[in-house]
């Protein structure tokens, strides 16, 4: 019986700041798992000075069709500039849209396109999840499948709750169990259409998003430590050099680490165990 715990930065390629973080996180402390936004401001950046400076780090691909600008310009997901409509919702709204979901393809199919020259990704996810939206999934699995990406994200997270934490009590706090509910409630349908790849068992990032810290970490594993099966977690966070926060601080913290192995967890990336 395995239990991986795979610590996950999102956002590689978005800022040069948020590179460094990363570049930080893998060469001075724990982490081994990144996602790299192909469409980023600082992809090339990343691409240079992180994953080619961190053979152990595992890549995924971060799909965004919901900031910046889109490789595709002119399409249904733009603005008459090239850059994309935000919104989660307007997204949820069009996903049983056919022209949608064509440009929705195609704008996925050239960023793996573009990001496959430079990078062997080990698995996709994207930013603020939209990939789980259940149209948008068929779609990300297919392409996974297509392009021998072996896992995909999925966002099942047990709500959990850090005891006597001020956190408990902000707007977020409430605002991401709203997204707990959206997203399990997704990730129950998608998880049907997983064929040719692997997926996470859990994830913990969602019902602290904003708010994430080694304590978040340490009571969602927590939550899943008495499971008797093998399992796979993915806890996602967002590490920034501009704001060496609690967030920040994560990959650094070894006493966790030390924790988390106590628990059961074996380190780990989507490629499988890491040391």
């Amino acid at each position: 019986m395995k239990k991986l715990f795979i610590l996950n930065a999102d956002d590689l390629g978005m800022s040069k700041t948020k590179n460094k973080a990363i570049l930080d996180a893998c060469q001075k402390g724990f982490l081994r798992s990144a996602s790299l936004c192909v469409n980023g401001d600082e992809y090339e950046d990343a691409v240079v000075n992180v994953v080619k400076k961190c053979p152990e780090l595992g890549v995924g691909i971060h799909l965004n069709i919901i900031e910046g600008r889109a490789l595709i310009p002119k399409s249904s997901l733009t603005d008459a500039s090239g850059n994309f409509k935000p919104g989660f919702i307007r997204l949820l709204a069009r996903s049983r849209n056919r022209k949608f979901l064509e440009d929705v393809e195609n704008e996925f199919r050239a960023q793996i396109e573009k990001g496959r020259k430079d990078v062997n990704f080990d698995h996709m996810d994207s930013h603020v999840h939209t990939h789980g939206i259940p149209g948008i999934f068929s779609i990300t699995a297919r392409l996974a499948a297509e392009y021998g990406i072996k896992a995909v994200r999925t966002q099942y997270e047990k709500p959990y709750r850090i005891p006597r934490a001020k956190k408990n009590i902000t707007l977020s706090f409430f605002v991401n169990r709203i997204k707990i509910i959206l997203l399990n409630t997704f990730t129950g349908i998608n998880k049907k259409r997983i064929k040719n790849f692997t997926t996470n068992n859990y994830l913990i990032g969602v019902g602290y998003t904003a708010m994430m810290d080694s304590q978040a970490v340490e009571y969602g594993l927590g939550k899943l430590a008495k499971i008797e099966k093998s399992i796979v977690v993915e806890t996602l966070f967002h590490p920034d050099a501009n704001n060496q926060n609690n967030e920040y601080q994560i990959p650094f913290d070894f006493k966790l680490l030390d924790k988390i192995k106590k628990m059961g967890f074996e380190p780990a990336n989507y490629s499988g165990p890491v040391k």
